[in-house]
């Protein structure tokens, strides 16, 4: 027997959609990834990015203070995010808090769960057919891809050693924490990206070192001079970071930068934070063409301000067809939507 809505994903956009849904009385099946080694190098495990972020200071509803009586009264005890004993109370809502919050949420509603990737999937027959890792084969009448996009990092081991000790793919998320204001930072890449997070981040930095491999900027020319014309932000050309410094007390101290015209020339920086933009990479690689998809690869919503992909009945949520804002708060928005979306669809059809 067929699914009503089977949702892919558990970042706030599948939460979100799995709270409408389970709601709205639809039953929803959520896949929300396996827990394999495969999905930790890559960044693709159970609870999406927010689940590797620290402190969540901008999602509304969850203001300074210790969380710690809530989350004990919230959720399982066994499901209560790691906390670090020694500090007396959390400053604002951490991201694996945040998480669990909305899984145990969703939850509540009824929401059945399955811990395993969905690999592959049959649009181009109704009901739709999803099949999981383990072999599992899922049918659904509605579809939610709400599967993401991680970030695209250096492959520095210790930049994988200081994520979220300073090493950072996201300006707006992380740019006001106590640890980077009025500290020195760094930013890594030449496009317009890059360019808007070395700008942003002069709102709280002393200093901004923008590193980029080349001499000539990818930006468009209006970002560029704008970048360019700040008097906090520093251009480190030619230059690629060789390693990350720091240490467990106080996480990210500087980078070591190696020049890509020098052999041997080296420059080190001091620094308390690193900021990875070098864009990020869509999980819809297991669609293969099932959907259209833009040429970065982010799912394509074929009707304004809905959630509709060029399939009927299969709708999309989150950074997984964002790829401009790309923040909780608009990923649970639009994860909303696809459940609205999705919940009229079955109606129309008499399938709810």
């Amino acid at each position: 027997m067929a699914e009503k809505v089977v949702i892919i994903g558990s970042g706030p956009s599948g939460w979100a959609s799995a709270i409408y849904a389970a709601r709205a009385e639809l039953e929803p099946l959520v896949f929300e990834g396996a827990e394999t080694e495969e999905n930790r190098v890559q960044g693709t495990m159970p609870l999406g990015q927010l689940n590797l972020t620290t402190e969540v200071e901008n999602y509304p509803g969850f203001a300074a203070g210790d969380m710690g009586g809530y989350l004990d009264s919230a959720l399982p005890e066994e499901l209560v995010p790691y906390r670090d004993p020694k500090a007396e109370s959390h400053r604002a809502v951490t991201g694996p808090e945040l998480m669990e919050l909305m899984r145990q949420q969703a939850k509540n509603f009824g929401t059945r769960i399955v811990t395993d990737d969905i690999v592959e999937v049959d649009f181009s027959q109704k009901p739709f057919k999803l099949k999981a890792k383990s072999g599992d084969v899922v049918e659904a009448h509605a579809v939610i891809i709400s599967t993401g996009a991680r970030a695209n990092w250096l492959n520095l081991e210790s930049e994988n050693k200081y994520k979220n000790q300073g090493v950072s793919a996201c300006a707006v998320c992380d740019g006001a924490l106590p640890r980077f204001r009025n500290k020195p930072l760094v930013v890594i890449g030449g496009g317009d990206s890059a360019m808007e997070e070395a700008t942003y981040l002069t709102k709280f930095a002393s200093q901004v070192h923008l590193v980029h491999r080349r001499e000539e900027l990818r930006a468009s020319p209006i970002m560029a001079e704008r970048a360019k014309n700040n008097p906090k932000i520093t251009f480190e050309w030619n230059s690629e970071v060789d390693e990350v410094f720091g240490n467990d007390e106080n996480g990210v101290t500087g980078v070591r930068l190696k020049s890509t015209k020098t052999p041997g020339e080296t420059k080190d920086i001091e620094a308390s934070g690193m900021f990875v933009a070098i864009g990020h990479t869509p999980n819809t690689a297991f669609l293969k063409d099932q959907v259209e998809l833009n040429e970065s690869g982010y799912i394509v919503w074929k009707t304004p301000f809905r959630t509709h992909t060029s399939v009927e009945g299969v709708f999309a949520g989150g950074d997984v067809a964002d790829d401009h804002y790309r923040q909780a708060v608009t990923a649970a928005g639009t994860g909303c939507m696809a459940a609205l979306d999705a919940q009229h669809y079955l109606e129309e059809h008499g399938l709810a």
